[in-house]
């Protein structure tokens, strides 16, 4: 129990979680059978475990050096062989629970997991880390419809929603650690911006995102846009204004992090909610 409590605390359980519960309501509002809904689920869970753990064994010297007591593997409570076995082996899990559901829907998820390991091997330390998110994030509504028993890549809107959620989400995530980050030479593409720049980029890319949603699921008809998507797309706009205002105005903080992160999940609940659209 120590080894899988270990590993589950380096799986990032938060944004693991998060992204497994949006493919599952992305499902739900498709339409899926219960059975293909549960594959779904759980091979989106198993590859996110994947990403967490092999990110987090990438990181372990680097996270010791900067004393992250927070990192189970960097405190040792795990070795890292184990974390590697476990990280392969959820990784391989992750593609046999996608193949029932269609070759499309296997390469789609293999494209999004491969995208997310380059992003640990490397690419997070360069200027170009956030094409790893755009990547995963934008092919990640097309799970859902992949996983229908016609299977379709979502539309084009989506795609952008879902790109736009990927770099508000690598814009903001690492702003907590950037010091950290520097110390141990990771330099990606938040870092070469700032603080500020990134949040205002990331606010700006979620407005962006819902605005997409909003004309695409209604077939760029403003007369046909439901009310629940009207709500969602004004409190986006509200915490996206107000986040850029404060990002402008005063010095960064956390409270950036948290309103961006607001936006997005906000946009998240927004797409979910035009789920039908998607398929339509």
């Amino acid at each position: 129990m120590r080894t899988v409590r270990a590993l589950w605390g380096s799986s990032h359980p938060g944004p693991t979680l998060v992204v497994t519960a949006l493919a599952v309501a992305l499902g739900v509002a498709t339409g899926l059978e219960a059975w293909r809904l549960a594959l779904l689920g759980l091979a989106v869970f198993a590859g996110q475990l994947s990403i967490g753990i092999s990110n987090d064994a990438l990181d372990a010297a680097r996270d010791r050096a900067v004393g992250r007591a927070d990192k189970p593997l960097a405190r040792g409570d795990v070795g890292l062989a184990v974390a590697w076995g476990a990280a392969w082996g959820l990784l391989a899990a992750a593609l046999v629970l996608s193949a029932p559901l269609g070759w499309r829907m296997l390469a789609t998820h293999a494209l999004t997991l491969g995208s997310a390991w380059a992003y640990n091997a490397g690419l997070k330390s360069t200027p170009w880390s956030i094409v790893p998110f755009l990547v995963s994030f934008g092919a990640f509504p097309s799970l859902a419809t992949l996983s229908a028993p016609d299977p379709a890549f979502a539309p084009g809107w989506a795609w952008i929603a879902g790109a736009a959620l990927g770099a508000a989400v690598h814009l903001t995530n690492v702003l907590p650690d950037l010091d950290d980050d520097a110390r141990t030479g990771v330099r990606g593409l938040p870092h070469r911006l700032g603080p500020r720049v990134s949040a205002v980029i990331a606010a700006a890319g979620v407005l962006g995102g819902a605005l997409a949603v909003l004309l695409g699921a209604a077939g760029g008809d403003l007369a046909a846009v439901s009310v629940v998507s009207w709500i969602f797309f004004l409190a986006v706009v509200a915490v996206g204004v107000v986040t850029a205002w404060l990002a402008i105005a005063r010095p960064p903080t956390r409270t950036l992090f948290r309103l961006v992160m607001l936006a997005a999940l906000l946009l998240a609940a927004q797409l979910v909610a035009s789920g039908s659209a998607i398929v339509a």
